[in-house]
């Protein structure tokens, strides 16, 4: 089964926990702090597999979890990390933040990785606060959540030639003649309901092409196969127009071509700025001749290869031309840099990294890194509870309470847990 969209969640290890431990030795009654810290949580990273042709791995999977770092322990020992969570892709994925709709990578090289969700570190031990004033804290930390996501995974077949036009004009004989390829060829509509990926070779040199889904009126709005072809048009640098300007089935070759155009600009603007060419197959039957001048007279700046894919009639001119537009047409980007999630800029300098808003009686306090900051607290260690409370005063939270009118005795509101606003 073909798979090149779905959406799945991912979660990253959160950190091992920090230990709270003291030197416990013979003739050494006051031993210093000797907590580990906790090893940092599993990352989730996305790898690229060449030998993947589909998503269907993943149909089924719809949350992938990272494993927890290892706790830290007395005597100085570090917890170790968990092993990163690796998922294998096919060429071509581009991820997608089903939240921002920001892109996080569009994997399309050899071997390319990118972590999307990150594991969280290990939590410190009471090793790590000891200072010349608090020689020996009484208190460690958790270990930090890891990242959550959820991803919309999207497949655009890589290749350098796209094979387009409607059901039945002879798109998938084409390829099989000139390819290695072996797509489902029938006299019946929609044939081909995937993506066919086929190796040209002309000569010493070789190139890729596609056997695209065949396209009907208001593809575009996911009418037929609609935007399953759509979507792997885009990463080709050539847009071949399969015709059948013989009109077997009656057509009228340049309505087919111009349904076509049509819903490749609604779609995207990108497909029809596309290098193209015409190719006006099935020369073999009588009404190609009388089709063809009427199409030059209304094209005459498009360039027109003539062929019988049936008779493999002008097969080695069509390959020769298709090779030297594919040399000299560069691969352009799919997306640009404002598309990526990396390129936003965020100003954590002029607003406040939380808020404070209030529902009925309680004040309730939100923000990614108060979050993370309480649930790496160990609140059954008063020490821990204090450096709360001073970090709470450090981010401004005390000074932005008492200046939207927070009276102490208030309640204050941290995930389902409540405080009392206290001096």
């Amino acid at each position: 089964m073909f798979v090149d969209e779905l959406e799945i969640k991912v979660i990253a290890g959160k950190g091992g926990d920090g230990c709270t431990s003291f030197r416990r030795e013979k003739c050494v009654p006051m031993g210093g702090p000797d907590g580990g810290n906790g090893g940092k949580g599993s990352d989730i990273i996305f790898k690229v597999d060449k030998g993947l042709k589909t998503l269907i791995d993943l149909r089924y999977q719809k949350l992938i979890k990272g494993k927890k770092g290892v706790n830290g322990k007395g005597s100085n020992r570090n917890g170790q990390a968990a092993e990163d969570i690796v998922i294998k892709v096919p060429q071509g994925t581009t991820l997608i933040d089903a939240d921002t709709n920001m892109v996080l990578a569009d994997l399309t090289g050899e071997d390319q990785e990118f972590v999307v969700a990150h594991g969280g570190r290990g939590g410190r031990g009471n090793k790590a606060f000891a200072t010349h004033s608090d020689p020996a804290p009484k208190f460690s930390e958790f270990g930090e959540p890891g990242e959550e996501r959820i991803l919309k995974c999207e497949l655009k077949v890589l290749a350098d030639v796209g094979l387009v036009g409607l059901p039945s004009v002879g798109k998938s004989t084409l390829l099989s003649i000139i390819s290695a390829a072996t797509p489902k060829i029938a006299a019946y509509h929609f044939t081909t309901l995937n993506p066919n990926l086929g190796v040209v070779k002309v000569y010493d040199k070789s190139f890729v092409m596609a056997d695209l889904p065949g396209l009907i009126e208001g593809a575009s709005e996911g009418v037929g196969l609609g935007q399953k072809f759509l979507r792997h048009a885009m990463r080709t640098k050539i847009i071949a127009h399969v015709i059948d300007m013989g009109s077997s089935e009656g057509r009228n070759p340049l309505e087919d071509y111009e349904i076509i155009r049509q819903e490749m600009a609604k779609y995207s603007q990108k497909l029809t700025s596309k290098k193209e060419v015409i190719i006006a197959n099935k020369m073999d039957l009588p009404g190609f001749a009388k089709n063809l001048k009427m199409f030059k007279q209304k094209y005459p700046d498009k360039e027109i290869i003539c062929i019988s894919a049936l008779n493999q009639q002008g097969i080695k001119d069509l390959l020769s031309r298709l090779m030297s537009l594919v040399e000299e047409t560069e691969a352009e980007n799919l997306y640009k840099d404002e598309d990526y999630e990396s390129y936003i800029i965020y100003k954590f300098k002029e607003d406040k990294p939380y808020t404070i808003t209030r529902k009925q009686d309680i004040w309730v306090l939100e923000g990614k890194e108060i979050e993370k900051l309480f649930k790496m607290t160990k609140f059954s260690e008063d020490e821990a509870v204090l450096r709360f409370a001073r970090k709470l005063r450090g981010m401004g939270v005390e000074e932005e309470l008492e200046r939207l009118g927070a009276k102490r005795g208030d309640e204050v509101q941290i995930f389902d847990y409540v405080f009392e606003f206290k001096e």
